[in-house]
């Protein structure tokens, strides 16, 4: 019984394939999708004068490459503080008049040590009850628009850029920005809550009292240190830290979904030094231009990167409803961070190519440049700089011991971890390979997609000033950029080669059984789109009825046979 059951199954399967076989399909033509609208590389509208080096209020504002330069007017701000700036250097910005108070030189060094910071929390393309767009908009790349929540220093005026447009203004952006002190100096870090939810602050890594001197918890942490900040509310931190090094601040309050929607940001103590006005925010990270007196001791130039991951449908959530209540439960009782997945690999705020606008890493020749590096991911991140090996100075903001120190080119931080980088352009086939436009990326392989496709990411350059024009744009000597500025690109209407080879590499029409399209009167099939000939099926079914009986007789007298191989092998053998 199980001989017939084997030999019927191997003549099933052989009629199967022979009946299948005949088969054809037509060969697909190759259509050519349009690009439809491409944005140009750099569309910022800044004005050539902000990527000069120049000085404004006794400010000294480096030269910024970048084609979406910071203003040097809130650089000035940043630096000086909002009192000790003309008031109009103050209206050229979108800070509020308070947000940031700088005063009492109290080791009278020639800087300020007393700093009133104020923070707010604020909405990024949020749902709105008027239409059906999002609002402030802000784009990590073409036509792509997760919802944020992010710490912003203190504005007045809209969220907006004007009456006429929906795009949030420059303060208001990922990642919360970075926030510089110095050591030793008395901070008051002031949150308001501007939004509808309860939010914190913890200054991660960051030397602060458990208990403030008014005897408040001073934690940021709700259950063990104080209330969590409630909306209307404010709350202020005091620290005085001791400590120099690159740290980390972010929200404690359900801190799985409140940190990947964005209140996170780096906290920077500078060393401590005569006359030492930092920059106290770096809205967006990227280039400081205006590194510390400390810094500029040693480097040439300082990068700030920050990077993060972005599951999508935890970043829908804010947008599904009005109500704070739905949200609410939406994202604290029915998102389930154990089943997600990230989707939008961020530097600085943006996925590539909006990271090529905003976060070169600009270079040249025999230069010392510092990166301090945050790992804002869900995991671990593996830094890997084409074209370079630098040096770990710093692990968690903590100085390692020179021979403590490796040169490497892959980088590895698990979660909130921080890194301070020693990049070198000598050419000497170790530290440089020379000038450039080198790849920066992580080599965590889903980090260079945006939402599955690639190239996407974090993706960034360290980019030799040579290659630069006067805008930031790069002179790239490879394919194309320009379906990478287009939304139909990141809505998956575009092969990725089609503007290189599109004869065989573009996108296919839908295919077809050859016997479903006929083909048409002017324009006759071609010959591999034929069908069958009539007597190919019968002849097949023959075939494959004479195999089956084949494989019946070989496993009823498999015995024989193998003794028959086994006697060949041996005689072969034995020659």
């Amino acid at each position: 019984m199980i001989k017939r059951s084997l030999s019927a199954a191997l003549g099933s399967a052989f009629l199967a394939w022979s009946a299948s076989a005949p088969a054809v399909t037509a060969i697909p033509e190759t259509k050519k999708v349009e690009l439809g609208e491409v944005e140009p590389f750099c569309n910022s509208g800044a004005p050539a004068d902000w990527r000069k080096a120049q000085v404004l209020e006794g400010v000294e504002i480096r030269e910024s490459r970048l084609c979406n330069p910071d203003s040097p007017a809130e650089i000035a701000a940043f630096v000086k503080g909002t009192n000790n700036i003309s008031m109009q250097t103050l209206m050229d910005t979108n800070l509020a008049a308070d947000a940031l108070i700088l005063s009492n030189d109290m080791d009278n060094d020639g800087d300020p040590d007393h700093y009133i910071i104020k923070l707010e929390v604020m909405e990024l393309n949020g749902h709105s009850p008027d239409f059906a767009g999002v609002v402030p908009t802000y784009d990590i790349a073409p036509g792509i628009e997760p919802a944020f929540w992010v710490f912003a220093p203190k504005t007045r005026d809209m969220s907006t850029r004007s009456f006429a447009s929906a795009e949030a203004n420059p303060m208001l952006r990922m990642p919360a920005p970075v926030i510089r002190v110095e050591q030793g100096d008395v901070i008051w870090l002031v949150l308001e809550n501007t939004h509808y939810f309860p939010h914190s602050i913890h200054l991660h890594g960051v030397d602060h009292p458990y208990m403030d001197f008014s005897g408040e918890g001073n934690d940021g942490v709700g259950q063990t240190s104080a209330m969590d900040v409630m909306p209307g509310q404010s709350k202020t931190y005091v620290i005085k830290p001791r400590q120099a090094g690159t740290q980390y601040y972010h929200c404690h309050v359900q801190p799985h979904t409140h940190i990947p929607l964005g209140l996170a940001g780096m906290f920077i103590v500078e060393e401590n030094r005569p006359n030492n006005w930092v920059q106290v925010f770096n809205v967006g990270a990227g280039q400081v231009r205006h590194p510390s007196k400390a810094v500029a001791e040693k480097y040439d130039a300082e990068y700030d990167l920050h990077y993060q991951s972005v599951d999508k449908d935890l970043h829908k959530l804010p947008q599904s409803f009005n109500d704070p209540r739905l949200i609410a439960r939406a994202i604290n009782q029915e998102y389930d961070i154990t089943d997600a997945t990230d989707d939008y690999y961020l530097l600085n705020g943006r996925a590539f190519p909006y990271t090529l606008r905003e976060s070169l890493v600009v270079v040249e020749p025999n230069q010392k440049i510092k990166l301090r590096v945050l790992n804002g991911h869900t995991e671990v991140l593996a830094l890997h700089t084409h074209g370079h090996k630098a040096v770990e100075t710093h692990y968690d903001g903590v100085e390692q011991r020179p021979e403590a120190r490796v040169r490497r080119d892959v980088y590895t931080l698990a979660p909130a971890q921080r890194l301070d980088l020693e990049l070198e352009t000598v050419d000497d086939g170790l530290r440089s390979f020379g000038p450039g436009l080198w790849m920066m990326h992580d080599h965590v392989e889903r980090a260079f997609t945006t939402d599955g496709m690639g190239e996407g990411g974090s993706l960034n350059l360290i980019a030799y000033k040579q290659y630069l024009d006067e805008n930031g744009t790069p002179h790239t000597h490879g394919m194309s950029l320009a379906q990478y500025f287009t939304k139909k690109y990141w809505e998956r209407k575009i092969s990725p080669w089609q503007e290189v080879f599109d004869a065989s590499l573009g996108d296919p029409e839908t295919f077809v059984k050859a016997e479903a399209k006929p083909a048409a009167a002017a324009k006759p099939a071609a010959p591999a789109a034929e069908p069958a000939a009539p007597g190919n099926t019968g002849r097949n079914l023959f075939l494959g009825l004479l195999l089956g009986i084949a494989g019946y007789f070989a496993y009823l007298n498999r015995a024989k046979l193998l003794e028959t191989a086994s006697e060949w092998i041996a005689a072969v053998r034995n020659k």
